[in-house]
This record gives structure tokens, sequence and C-alpha cells, in this order.
């Protein structure tokens, strides 16, 4: 599935003449995929919690935040595909758009994905996403 389809809900949430988030108009990954974590002060404080597959940050909104227990497990509640410019954004976006509050970006990185089956083969990321059983 290409970039443009994946954004489809994405653009379709937004009025990109009154905000300054990216319209998602051709950033390329880098060598190693990407994360990035962003406050985001909305209608409640919560954090978003992005990782680039292919081309595009899959995304979650992670209401209580992380945490420094490993153990400790948090809901992440998926929203939609962002573009992979949105790991730059921080700015305001307008209240009355969607998201409307202020977004910083809090931490980000890249990470290395370690999906496997259970013969130990590795399993394609954005497949083991959609199965709920990424590890990285």
């Amino acid at each position: 599935m290409a970039a443009d389809e994946r954004l489809r809900e994405y653009r379709g949430k937004r009025d990109f003449g009154r905000t300054g988030e990216p319209s998602g108009q051709g950033a390329s990954g880098g060598a190693e995929p990407r994360f990035v974590v962003q406050i985001h002060d909305a209608r409640r404080m919560h954090f978003d919690f992005r990782l680039q597959v292919d081309d595009v940050l899959k995304s979650w909104s992670v209401p209580r935040g992380p945490s420094d227990d490993p153990h400790d497990k948090r809901l992440a509640v998926p929203t939609e595909d962002h573009p992979l410019e949105y790991e730059d954004f921080e700015g305001v976006i307008p209240k009355g758009e969607y998201g409307g509050g202020t977004v910083i970006v809090w931490d980000r990185g890249t990470y290395e994905p370690l999906s496997h089956d259970r013969r130990g083969r590795p399993v394609d990321f954005a497949e083991s996403l959609e199965r709920g059983h990424a590890t990285f």
C-alpha cells in the first residue's frame, strides 16, 4: 500500500491551511527505522508514540504516558498513520482543529525490529505489528 493511501485518514482529518502539521508530501526514510514520542496537550494531556514502518509513522496515543518500569503495561490506542515529516513536528494545532493543542517532541531515535516466528526466523515488522506481536 502506498503512502498516499496510508495517509488518507490523516489528511482527511486536517485543514492544512489552518494547521502547521506536515501534509506528507515526500520525506523518505533513513537507513534505520525511527521512532518519536511527542507530548500532546490536547483535550487531555497524553503522549503520542510513533514508529517508522516503511513510508509512514505508525501511531499510538498513550493516555498515561510511558513508564520507566518495563513490567508496567500501559494502554496504547492506535491512531491514524502519520507522515514521516511528523517526526519533527512541534507547535500548536489551532483550537477547533483535529487534535487542537500543543505538541512537543519528548524523545526520538532509531529502533531495531526484532520480530521472529516460532522457529526463530525474522518476520516482516509491519506484518508483526498487524498481528499484535511486534518486538523491537
